[in-house]
């Protein structure tokens, strides 16, 4: 879709876009590069009320930029993204979602063939169930990443006209587009290329509509995952005893027999040998001294959603504990965790209350609450991180 969309474009276009987009950051040059967009939208097949009512007001978004170029699952601690993602409110809810969506969940697996937990564990992760779409207005964000961005603006400009063709299409209402900064929107946060590749109408009602349609938005992370490799005959994985003085191999992609695995020393967790057949893979997220796993094809299932391992393995515990599954057993290499999405609002509340204001809490850990952090950290002699952690809570009145 995408070449279709440049062939109508002509060359001086495509470049004139380009330069601008390499370094706008005025208002000015914002609104110049976004005048175009319009244009070359309406070309490529957009309703031209579409272009004009969607694209209107976009302005130059700092956070939009920042977010592109720091993403908190490849810079964060492991113990850190899992201590906020896979909280004892996420557990809890998702067991409630469960239950309350127990026929489409069902109905969904039986038609892809992806486990329902983890399908709503997707759910969970993406929007926490649906009550959290995104900060940005989809169009907005990907009109900053084309105009004002440092690296594949190409791409973004293909994602915005997809975004406003499903708008044109009526799939989704123009309001509705919120979501991640780099364009994903609905339940389960879906790119714009994605959505035309693998979103269902679930439903029934005519429409793909993956904002305000339970039933869409988990079909459609379905059939993602089938797409992407998973299958229900195999599990994604599970935490293993790694022997101690252990120099094997390990790493996503180098698979391995049970047998194999089982002759370098390795046990379930119980001490008892291996019973399944399926190849696997040995990952050691927090490296030799922290939990360890033996990982199906699934788990690269996983990770296709979002190409990283800290989410791939919030999705498959997240996925566990809602089952009433095990938790991980080995603990994190760390005396200093991570704080779950309430202490993180506690957090806040404890550091405007010690005279280091970080503005209205609301649990999001943002450049105010880091620079907080930081102070409170001098104050009481840690070391300066701005990391939202357990002693830095805990010096602050936490318990």
């Amino acid at each position: 879709m995408r070449q279709s969309f440049y062939k109508t474009i002509s060359s001086t276009a495509i470049a004139a876009g380009l330069a601008v987009s390499g370094f706008a950051t005025s208002a000015q040059a914002i609104e110049s590069c976004v005048a175009s967009l319009k244009k070359q939208a309406i070309s490529a097949g957009v309703k031209p009320a579409v272009a004009d009512k969607m694209l209107s007001g976009a302005k130059y978004d700092e956070k939009v930029i920042r977010f592109s170029t720091s993403q908190p699952e490849y810079k964060t601690q492991i113990w850190d993204y899992m201590a906020f993602l896979v909280d004892a409110e996420r557990i809890e809810d998702g067991k409630a979602n469960l239950k309350k969506h127990a026929r489409t969940l069902n109905a969904v697996e039986q038609r892809y063939g992806v486990d329902k937990h983890i399908v709503l564990a997707v759910w969970g992760i993406e929007s926490d169930f649906g009550q959290f779409r995104g900060d940005f207005y989809t169009p907005h964000a990907l009109a900053n990443l084309v105009c004002a961005g440092k690296r594949r603006q190409k791409y973004f400009r293909g994602e915005l006209i997809k975004t406003l063709k499903i708008a044109s299409r009526g799939d989704v209402p123009m309001s509705d587009f919120y979501g991640s900064w780099a364009g994903a929107f609905g339940q389960t946060q879906f790119m714009p290329s994605t959505y035309n590749s693998l979103a269902v109408d679930f439903d029934g009602d005519g429409r793909k509509d993956l904002v305000n349609s339970v039933p869409d938005a988990l079909a459609s992370t379905a059939n993602f995952l089938k797409n992407a490799g998973w299958r229900n005959s195999r599990l994604w994985g599970f935490e293993v005893k790694v022997p101690k003085g252990y120099s094997g191999p390990s790493g996503r992609k180098k698979y391995a027999s049970m047998a194999t695995w089982t002759k370098r020393g390795l046990r379930n967790m119980d001490g008892s040998k291996f019973k399944s057949k399926a190849d696997t893979a040995l990952i050691r997220p927090a490296g030799a001294n922290g939990p360890a796993f033996l990982v199906t094809r699934n788990f690269k299932a996983l990770r296709s959603y979002n190409a990283s391992t800290s989410y791939g393995l919030a999705i498959a515990v997240l996925s566990e504990l809602v089952s009433d599954g095990d938790p991980i057993m080995t603990p994190w290499p760390t005396n200093n965790p991570g704080l779950s999405r309430a202490q993180r609002l506690e957090l806040q509340k404890l550091l405007n209350k010690n005279g280091f204001n970080v503005g209205a809490p609301d649990g999001k850990v943002g450049p105010a609450t880091r620079k907080g952090i930081r102070a409170a950290e001098a104050k009481y002699g840690m070391e300066v991180t701005g990391r939202p952690s357990w002693n830095v809570y805990y010096a602050l009145g936490g318990r």
